[in-house]
């Protein structure tokens, strides 16, 4: 919930997409080249960013370097760092959007990352690694590790300035990187996401993030008799008032969080978004879990479920909803007509059951782990606790196959179903030209896409949370706004359950799914930990044992029972186990335990509004 492990898990669909990214688009502003040309303004801001890379390479060699060799002055130390930190910030924008593995060894999180098709670990590095020799206290005893880091440091920056002197630019990819790093300051920039060990640097780094966007927005000043110059005119006030926020309320456990995000950061999405259309740039068009032209991350639309299907052809469409609800519905899918989907995913309770574990389809036992929620599934980078899933589709062939949930099979399920003339004429509706040819209408594969389809239709994101993102003020009682600020600040929730979603896929891309070790119990009383071994069952690194997927927690008033193991019946629970610093703070043996064992000293309050925020996130309207 807090600090969390970087184990990134991404869905085939998802990373060819984020790898086309960066060369997709075109550009037709108003006076500029032809769709998708380099032109002069394009040109200036690559510039302005490769002088900036040079500014922060030569910073790391000619000053942090000598400190860190010489390693006898912790508070210049630390200056001079604080000061990389910040020359960093001028090019984030640009390095995460075109060099996200680069950018992952400037600034990642330091906990290692793993590949799971690899099944290997990647050593950390960058900005936070150097950080924890730092912070809290820096250790002599660790000077050649600091030195070993700063290098590799300056190593990353030469590579992202070789790197950034053949990327091309065009100006619709230059608004897509302000608007990103806008939303990148909302979710991650704002709850001290990297900048885990030195909470006093989290506004000052906030600050320097969205002043570095002026001088980028600057290169595209029309002339003041333009039609675009209001628009543009706008987009820079809200810019500097962002700014001027966040500086003049820098402390991190009191900063209102909500009032920035509404009053500012919102407003700057949209007045980006207005002045890229007035100047003639139009959004790209390709499917993205975060819709090119949402003009802030609380948009009723910015996401697309479809964006994590396996391909186009596994998109929705009403007829596929529908068979899909369906099916969702019929226990014909399960062994012997024992039980249908919805007898474990129930709408009442959120597509939950409302129990710790449910019973096996055998007498007397029990499925492996707690039932979960179903709504916002589609927006997840990978399905189940341990992530085994790629995506919807073979999450149901998994469970559909599974002895101990539903005992079935989708070919047998399939020849029962050609058997139905109404299923017939649904499937042929839901799948145009499947009576064409040898093929059966009524295939697994199908059966599996339409109950994909039902699920990315299963989107609920109208929380009365969201409706005061949007503008509609009074839907929020002032300990819930103040639940919102705890969660995103001092409870460092938000660190880990990333808004908007306040599940695991990170933003702004929302390519990647996390887990994290947080050293749950078997029984809330007990002294050892549940003994599922998570992520380490399906890939045997020792970091993965009792890893597991952060869920959302939106919905959270009717999903209890909580925890891969349904452990923590109450809300209350939940919260006392984070603010005592997970299985570790609580005395289990949790040695690769990813959450922070320190206990957070949130006050009774603090955690009374935090529950009361997270009852804010329910949102079932029309779920059936």
């Amino acid at each position: 919930m807090f600090q969390p492990l970087f184990i990134a898990f991404r869905a085939c669909a998802p990373l060819v997409a984020a790898v086309l990214l960066a060369f997709a688009g075109a550009c037709s502003r108003s006076g500029a080249p032809a769709s998708g040309a380099v032109n002069s303004t394009a040109q200036r801001v690559h510039q302005h960013v490769a002088q900036d890379l040079a500014r922060l390479g030569k910073h790391v060699h000619q000053q942090l370097l000598p400190l860190a060799r010489r390693g006898t002055s912790p508070d210049s130390l630390r200056r001079s760092f604080r000061v990389a930190r910040l020359l960093y910030k001028r090019v984030e924008p640009f390095t995460e959007y075109y060099m996200p593995g680069t950018a992952r060894l400037l600034n990642g999180p330091p906990i290692g990352e793993v590949e799971v098709a690899e099944n290997k670990d990647f050593e950390p590095g960058g900005l936070q690694v150097i950080e924890a020799l730092l912070y809290p206290r820096y250790e002599p005893g660790r000077q050649a590790d600091l030195v070993r880091e700063v290098v590799a440091l300056h190593r990353e920056i030469n590579n992202a300035r070789t790197r950034w002197e053949v990327q091309q630019l065009t100006d619709a990819h230059v608004f897509d990187v302000l608007r990103l790093q806008v939303f990148r300051v909302v979710a991650l920039g704002v709850s001290g996401f990297d900048t885990p060990l030195s909470p006093a640097a989290t506004l000052p780094e906030t600050a320097a993030a969205l002043a570095a966007l002026r001088p980028i927005l600057s290169s595209y000043a029309p002339s003041p008799a333009a039609p675009a110059s209001g628009a543009y005119e706008t987009a820079q006030r809200q810019l500097t008032q962002a700014e001027r926020y966040v500086r003049l309320h820098p402390g991190f456990s009191d900063f209102n969080r909500l009032t920035f995000i509404t009053e500012h950061a919102n407003p700057l999405g949209r007045a980006l978004l207005a002045c890229q259309q007035r100047l003639g740039i139009a959004p790209f068009r390709e499917v993205r879990a975060l819709r090119p032209d949402a003009a802030t991350l609380f948009d009723s639309a910015a996401f697309d479920p479809d964006f994590y299907a396996p391909t186009a052809r596994h998109y929705r469409t009403a007829a596929r909803v529908a068979l899909g609800r369906q099916l969702f519905q019929d226990p014909v899918l399960s062994g012997g007509n024992g039980r249908s989907c919805a007898s474990c995913h129930q709408p009442d309770k959120a597509f939950t059951d409302g129990l710790a574990k449910n019973a096996t389809l055998t007498p007397g036992g029990l499925v492996h782990r707690n039932t979960p929620t179903i709504l916002n599934a589609a927006l997840q980078a990978g399905q189940f606790y341990d992530l085994r899933s790629a995506t919807l589709e073979n999450q149901a062939v998994d469970v559909v196959g599974n002895p101990d949930e539903m005992h079935g099979s989708l070919e047998t399920a399939a020849r029962q179903l050609q058997r139905s003339p109404a299923y017939v004429r649904q499937f042929r509706a839901a799948f145009p030209g499947s009576e064409v040819g040898a093929e059966p209408t009524i295939t697994p594969v199908r059966i599996q896409t339409a109950l994909a389809a039902y699920e990315r239709s299963l989107i609920r994101l109208n929380s009365r949370f969201d409706q005061h993102m949007r503008g509609r003020r009074g839907v929020l009682r002032p300990e819930e706004i103040r639940g919102f600020n705890v969660f995103m600040g001092a409870g460092k929730c938000g660190t880990c359950h990333f808004a908007p979603l306040f599940n695991g896929t990170v933003p702004p891309g929302f390519t990647e799914a996390e887990s994290e070790v947080l050293g749950v119990p078997a029984t809330p009383a007990a002294r050892h930990l549940d003994a599922d071994q998570g992520r380490y069952a399906q890939v045997q690194l020792p970091q993965l044992r009792h890893s597991f997927k952060i869920p959302t927690v939106r919905n959270v008033a009717l999903t209890a029972p909580y925890m891969h193991n349904g452990a923590y019946r109450t809300l209350e629970q939940v919260i006392e186990f984070y603010n005592e610093g997970g299985g570790s703070g609580l005395g289990l043996n949790v040695p690769n335990q990813t959450l922070p064992p320190d206990k957070l000293h949130l006050s009774a309050a603090d955690q009374k509004a935090l529950k009361a925020f997270l009852l804010a996130l329910t949102d079932t309207a029309a779920a059936w």
